[in-house]
């Protein structure tokens, strides 16, 4: 899952985007997985939906 990840990461962000410094690279990473990589962008590997979802159906098990 992790190769997979940073394919996408690379792809869709990093290859598209050209960082000034360490910070606005982190700080831009950071919005690009908070925002769409975890709440908008479905997975195959946890059912076709999006990590949010997961997370939200896992805690209202516990």
């Amino acid at each position: 899952c992790i190769e997979s990840f940073h394919s996408i990461l690379k792809k869709e962000q990093v290859n598209n985007v050209q960082y000034l410094d360490f910070e606005s690279a982190k700080l831009d990473l950071f919005i690009f997985i908070e925002s769409w990589y975890n709440r908008k962008r479905i997975h195959g590997s946890i059912g076709y939906i999006t990590p949010q979802m997961k997370e939200d159906l896992v805690k209202r098990i516990i």
